[in-house]
């Protein structure tokens, strides 16, 4: 029983995720569930293009939730991803605090009087008024929570992972001028990563690991069909035969989904029912994105049209 309704709640995952546009496999629609069930992130690593920030933005939709997106890069620190103080309000703050200086420490009998009615004051300086939240506190404010995004974090310092150690663990992060601040609704998060760079283990330890990889033809051609209007079904199955038969060359950089995608909303403007090696070798440059993979891979366009063409008969 408990088997049959597991396997509903992953196909309204997955049923939840197409309504949407993201075509989710078996793998994806799982992960997603069990990050809900156990409130864990999700590590998604794969090749740049095959859906893992896409993914994000379909489950805000899906769920109707507000999508908050951290964008890393080398160097990114806590000012940037946390917060910040608004400096600019404190200094205004201390210049009327100066104009009224006199009417503050007025009732001040003695120096030590004046110093403790000042230091009620100075702890104002180091409220949560002054406080700029960035992406990762804005996430633990959100009242009905939100969907995290922390994008490309293989881009970032190892340093910055320790700064997510407390928040992918308790969902909390603690401010030292104000203490920790919890999150009222766990926020869905979800980290990608290109594998630029190994991530740590505890990192690894806090979040559900999925790997997306290039889709199965099948799957493929559900993707082009949901996001490409006007294509023929003859023209997906053999633009998705070409593809994976692309994906076998020794290539700089395999052409992954974004590129499929986008190589069929080019066939279906000049209006193609089919390939044929005219059309292919014009726009190749829309699936390669290097000029030697370009190069390698013009002299197999033939062939790889003939066994695309086949697979599309008989498969």
């Amino acid at each position: 029983m408990a088997d049959q309704k597991a396997s509903t709640s992953i196909e309204a995952v997955e049923s939840g995720l197409a309504a949407q546009g993201y075509i989710a496999s078996r793998q994806i629609a799982t992960a997603v569930y069990l990050s809900q069930q156990i409130e864990k992130p999700i590590l998604v690593e794969g090749p740049a293009g095959v859906g893992k920030t896409e993914l994000a933005k379909a489950i805000a939709a899906w769920r109707g939730m507000k999508m908050i997106r951290l964008q890393c890069y080398e160097g990114l620190d806590e000012a940037k991803a946390l917060y910040e103080w608004k400096y600019a309000k404190q200094l205004l703050y201390t210049q009327i605090l100066k104009d009224k200086l006199g009417e503050v420490l007025g009732g001040a009998q003695t120096l030590h009087a004046a110093l403790d009615q000042l230091h009620d004051f100075g702890d104002v300086f180091f409220s949560k008024e002054f406080v700029e939240p960035r992406p990762l506190l804005q996430a633990l404010e959100q009242p009905g929570g939100c969907v995290l995004l922390i994008d490309e974090i293989d881009k970032s310092d190892a340093e910055f992972e320790s700064l997510l150690l407390e928040i992918l663990s308790d969902f909390q992060v603690t401010i030292p001028e104000l203490g920790t601040v919890s999150a009222i609704t766990p926020p869905t998060v979800i980290l990608t990563s290109n594998s630029e760079r190994d991530l740590g283990d505890a990192l690894k330890r806090r979040c559900l690991h999925l790997h997306i990889g290039f889709p199965e033809q099948r799957l493929e051609e559900r993707i082009v069909e949901s996001r490409v209007h006007g294509i023929s079904q003859t023209l997906r199955r053999q633009m998705v035969g070409f593809i994976h038969e692309i994906r076998s060359l020794d290539l700089k950089k395999l052409p992954s989904v974004s590129e499929t995608i986008d190589w069929a909303r080019v066939l279906v403007l000049l209006q193609a029912s089919e390939l044929d090696t005219e059309i292919v070798k014009d726009t190749l440059n829309v699936l390669l994105k290097y000029e030697a993979d370009i190069e390698a891979a013009a002299p197999q366009v033939t062939t790889f049209i003939a066994k695309a063409a086949r697979s599309n008969v008989f498969g």
